[in-house]
């Protein structure tokens, strides 16, 4: 899971922050789950269902070397080990038998029962995600040509926006954090839930540096420097103490929804006072942001093994995201009209 106020839309990375992972789960306790669990990693079979890749020695050693090493790389990430291709069998074999006694369906391994699809374990998620970051590239790249193409440019061939460079970074980040989002929910695993998890982080971080230093409008560089600094400092040994000393979901939780809150009240805070003239845009992306937030608290099992409530929450960002892009292409345009009538080179 796992937010996109990423300035508003960047709130919402907080989910994905939160996304997550909790080692006992109403499914992963329950006994005929771990025995089947069980039973199948010592015969590689969940009923009449084998896997090939779950061959075994009587050391316990896989026979052909790890499943992994076994096939071109181009295969590789649409098959599962043998470990997780046992639990999802037999989560999916526990679902059907409870569904048939008329019970519903329950988390495993702190997630719903999802179906997969071509080996994509979350499927609607990953195809929000990626329609997120499709509308961040396009949200960028017309930001980028109202600011080259349409807008006057200073004798440098710079723009006379002066937030122009921080939104780049800004644009950059969001794309990062996205991509890993469809990674993560189409396969979770270490090393793809560490991505997520940490580009989330980055993304927050950043996205609470842009919003203290556009709502103060700082511009001068030491000024920057002072305020971005401490927080860097800050988000980087996050970042490493979760990738390389523990990746602690609780104190992870904590740390994204103080940066989530803090830039939330500073947005709220500048649209109640700005006279900005898109200050309208800013509020839709905030009430709607937070009408969105409610999903992530009314959690639900997906509908027919697909759609959950974080999936949607995926789709109620992907137009929050064009408007807020609207508002900076809007806030471009303001400041640069400001600047050029007070004479500013």
């Amino acid at each position: 899971m796992h937010m996109a106020t990423r300035n508003w839309v960047a709130l919402f990375v907080v989910l994905s922050c939160l996304l997550g992972v909790l080692d006992a789960s109403a499914g992963d306790a329950d006994p005929l789950y771990r025995a089947c669990v069980k039973q199948c990693e010592e015969t590689g079979c969940v009923g009449q269902k084998c896997f090939p890749h779950c061959k075994f020695s009587s050391d316990g050693a896989s026979i052909n070397g790890p499943w992994y090493m076994q096939e071109p790389l181009y295969l590789q990430w649409k098959k599962w080990d043998c470990l997780s291709d046992c639990r999802y069998n037999c989560m999916v074999d526990r679902e059907i038998k409870r569904d048939a006694l008329g019970h519903g369906p329950v988390k495993y391994h702190g997630k719903w029962p999802f179906i997969r699809v071509y080996g994509i374990q979350e499927p609607a998620s990953v195809a929000f995600s990626v329609l997120n970051l499709a509308m961040h590239f396009h949200g960028w790249l017309s930001f980028f040509i109202l600011l080259y193409y349409k807008l006057p440019l200073k004798q440098t061939k710079k723009a006379y926006y002066e937030f122009s460079p921080l939104w780049h970074i800004y644009g950059f980040l969001s794309m990062n954090s996205w991509f890993w989002s469809a990674v993560f929910h189409s396969r979770d695993v270490d090393l793809t839930e560490k991505f997520d998890y940490s580009s989330a982080v980055a993304l927050l971080g950043f996205s609470l540096i842009l919003a203290i230093l556009r709502s103060f409008n700082v511009r001068d560089e030491a000024a920057r420097v002072m305020v971005a600094a401490p927080l860097l400092a800050f988000v980087t040994t996050h970042i490493l103490y979760l990738n390389f000393y523990k990746l602690d979901y609780g104190w992870n939780m904590k740390v994204c929804v103080v940066m989530a809150v803090a830039q939330l009240l500073i947005w709220a805070t500048w649209a109640g006072i700005t006279r900005h003239p898109s200050r309208w845009k800013l509020w839709v992306v905030v009430f709607g942001g937070a009408l969105a937030m409610l999903l992530e608290i009314y959690d639900f099992p997906p509908y027919y093994g697909f759609l959950d409530a974080h999936a949607i929450w995926h789709a109620t960002t992907i137009p929050l995201t064009y408007i807020w892009w609207s508002f900076i292409r809007d806030d471009a345009e303001f400041q640069t009209a400001n600047m050029l009538k007070k004479g500013r080179p």
